[in-house]
């Protein structure tokens, strides 16, 4: 019998419990996969404590990589066998992945190459999508260009600094603490700045003469928004694209005006209009994988039956680059 993580309720990590599943066939539209490796996120944690879930009980996980087992009526984009990794590229993309059988929508599943491991695959796909549109469509990036980017030996963070660095900009990346700060730096992060050990908004001043970076890539939201309205330079974009610790504090537009700030928000599904347009972004990110700037960097692969184990880690900010969990289908 397959086995799934179910949430049966709201609450903390230990409401997690490995159970065996039915596992229904695929609908219209849809692909059954045996799911080898799926990805932990925040995302995830916000569901799990009710925070935008669907009814209770479910599985959650919203990005994971495996082989697919059978099509549904209609799909014509994959077929049994193919290896393929999914992420939410459609607002109403499914969950589900922690599980060893996952019913997935078919324009969820991405082809993976033939030299791209299905461990790889999961780890980078999503955070790879997410740092494309973050360092190519938000704002100019090249050469000159000064970016700070919080959270930066995160999974999200650690792949937009990698990106960032490979398109010559000069990056500025907060973390807490010294290990951390040692993944930033590996990432190419000319600038580390350890939150807990100052105030990382007057150490970018600091660092730029007062004059603040182009542009500034949040993620973490509450705690770091009213910083990043110091740090970022006259004329400057500060993107906030998710809040990992919070929502982010309210401010008004009048604040914005002196110094002719822009803030805007970030959501793939806004950067991905189409099939074509995600194949074309994958294609991009398994180009960085194997030309060695964009491999990801894994945290651990835990087993299925430690997914709350994994949802603590993440919550205690005790990883660094990619968590996933492992169910032993991986034959890549």
């Amino acid at each position: 019998m397959p086995r799934a993580v179910i949430a049966a309720e709201a609450g903390d990590a230990s409401v997690l419990r490995v159970r065996e599943a039915e596992v229904r066939e695929p609908g219209v539209g849809e692909v059954l996969v045996r799911t080898a490796y799926a990805g932990v996120n925040f995302a995830d944690v916000f569901m799990r404590r009710g925070l935008g879930a669907g009814p209770f009980p479910f599985t959650p996980g919203v990005e994971g990589s495996g082989v697919v087992e059978a099509v549904g009526p209609g799909v014509d984009t994959a077929a049994p066998g193919d290896r393929v990794a999914w992420a939410p590229v459609r607002a109403a993309s499914s969950v589900g992945s922690y599980a060893d059988l996952a019913v997935i929508g078919a324009e969820q599943a991405v082809p993976v190459p033939d030299d791209v491991s299905l461990r790889t695959a999961a780890a980078v796909l999503l955070q790879g999508l997410t740092a494309h549109y973050l360092v190519h469509d938000q704002h100019p990036v090249g050469p000159g260009v000064t970016v700070l980017v919080h959270a930066a030996a995160g999974g999200t963070g650690r792949t937009a600094v990698r990106w960032l660095h490979h398109l010559g900009a000069t990056v500025f990346a907060t973390v807490g603490g010294a290990a951390k700060a040692a993944v930033a730096a590996e990432a190419g992060a000319d600038h580390v700045i350890d939150y807990t050990r100052t105030d990382f908004a007057d150490e970018v001043l600091r660092l730029t003469g007062g004059r603040g970076v182009d542009y500034v890539v949040d993620g973490v939201g509450a705690g770091t928004f009213r910083g990043d309205l110091r740090a970022v330079a006259d004329r400057g974009r500060v993107c906030v694209f998710g809040q990992a610790a919070g929502l982010p504090e309210a401010f008004s537009p009048m604040e914005l005006i002196p110094r002719s700030i822009t803030v805007s928000g970030g959501y793939m599904t806004n950067f991905l209009r189409d099939r074509a347009e995600v194949l074309g972004t994958a294609d991009r990110v398994w180009s960085g994988v194997r030309e060695g700037w964009l491999a990801p960097l894994v945290h651990a692969a835990l087993p299925l039956e430690e997914a709350a184990e994994a949802h603590r880690l993440l919550e205690n900010r005790e990883t660094v680059g990619k968590l996933v969990l492992a169910t032993g289908g991986d034959a890549s």
